[in-house]
């Protein structure tokens, strides 16, 4: 994980989350294909009745749809990291524009904080140290923060030993 740190740390957990999107590029370029061709021969119809207008109006919700996507598309660059070692814990967050945010913590003072509830399970998972918390996952779905808190709570139960 750190390449200028000449001491070698056993790995206890390294995770690095993404946020899942379920449309590939492919089936953007498809959805948005459908999309505008239908917007278009509906456009054209309105134009011959003379309702002129909706054609822009039917361009402009092709154009709200595809910059819909694209946003989408530039959260889902962002990630977490999280390493932990017998001695530390790393957990790094990538936004979309890239910055980094990273705290380092002792994983015998971490504290692992889990919220849920009994239809959706894990809703949000949470390190405490030193009164700060770092809510971590936040773009996972359930089934997912549930595989990580109880990934994170074996690390940490083992470094603290």
């Amino acid at each position: 994980m750190n390449a200028s740190n000449p001491i070698s740390e056993t790995q206890l957990l390294y995770e690095r989350l993404s946020p899942h999107r379920s449309l590939p590029p492919q089936g953007f370029a498809i959805v948005m294909g459908v999309l505008g061709f239908a917007s278009f021969v509906l456009g054209g119809a309105f134009l011959l009745m003379g309702a002129w207008p909706v054609f822009g109006f039917l361009g402009l919700d092709v154009l709200l749809v595809w910059l819909a996507f694209r946003a989408n598309y530039r959260a889902a660059k962002a990630f977490e990291e999280i390493l932990v070692t017998p001695v530390r814990l790393v957990w790094r967050r990538f936004s979309p524009r890239g910055e980094l945010r990273e705290d380092t913590m002792n994983p015998r003072w971490v504290r692992l904080e889990t919220t849920s509830d009994e239809l959706s399970g894990v809703t949000r998972i949470a390190l405490t140290e030193r009164r700060v918390t770092r809510v971590i996952g936040a773009f996972l779905h359930p089934a997912g923060k549930e595989r990580l808190a109880k990934s994170l709570a074996g690390a940490l139960a083992t470094a603290k030993r």
